[in-house]
């Protein structure tokens, strides 16, 4: 698989090609992303791994259109997010994508339940509040489907984050530093139901993470720094 040309393959869930970003104006601008040319095949885990400011979730942002680069294409689950206009771009992220950020960000004024059934009922799905039970269910959380962010542990929180990310069955899952605000024991516990979505759905999974152990769990272990990619791991042997 050839990935440094940035020209899709057939099996590509995401191909960057000639991806740039920047931010601010004249002297203030700064190039967040350079020359990013990437390809990820369906259904794999990729580790992203840098020092802050390298650009990693910057790129992720791009990846799931809530960013938009100043020049190259971005394809993602066969759509083209540079053509798209705000509103197409906002149906593509409900039915294509999902994501989990370090800080949760949950809907303070919801219930577990209902920040899962969110996504759904954009989407328009007919069982949403049903399909949000069994996706809380999934992450350990029957019990508390009816309990507001604030009566919840951060653990508690990035599993409802995780099942809302996971409930539209997205062709992308990103993660971005998952488990940054979590003890030990608790990450854990969330990396390995990240994980077990990944896998038993057959989603691509895209973490950005600064732990090389975790990194190489997934198939991929890509290197940014300066708004590149530096280096590229190879296809590795399946281990979750």
């Amino acid at each position: 698989m050839q990935d440094i040309s940035g020209l899709p393959f057939a099996g590509a869930a995401v191909a960057l090609s000639g991806v740039n970003l920047s931010l601010g104006r004249g002297a203030t601008r700064v190039h967040i992303l350079r020359d990013i040319n990437l390809n990820i095949g369906r259904g794999q885990a990729v580790g992203l791994l840098g020092p802050s400011g390298s650009g990693k979730s910057t790129l992720l942002m791009v990846m799931t259109g809530l960013e938009r680069p100043d020049g190259g294409s971005v394809m993602v689950a066969g759509e083209a997010l540079h053509q798209l206009d705000e509103d197409a771009l906002a149906r593509f992220r409900g039915r294509n994508t999902g994501i989990v950020f370090q800080g949760f960000h949950l809907i303070p004024t919801m219930t577990a339940l209902e920040n899962v059934a969110v996504p759904l009922e954009l989407a328009g799905v007919d069982d949403a509040l049903a399909r949000a039970a069994g996706e809380l269910t999934a992450v350990g959380l029957g019990g508390r489907l009816h309990h507001y962010p604030a009566e919840l542990s951060g653990g508690e929180q990035q599993r409802v984050a995780l099942a809302r990310a996971l409930a539209p069955d997205p062709a992308i899952l990103v993660a971005d530093e998952p488990t940054g605000n979590l003890d030990e024991a608790t990450g854990s516990e969330i990396i390995e139901l990240l994980f077990r979505g990944h896998r038993q759905r057959g989603t691509t999974l895209v973490l950005v993470t600064h732990d090389m152990a975790l990194a190489a769990r997934c198939d991929r272990v890509l290197q940014m720094h300066s708004g590149r990619i530096e280096s590229r791991g190879g296809k590795r042997p399946m281990r979750h």
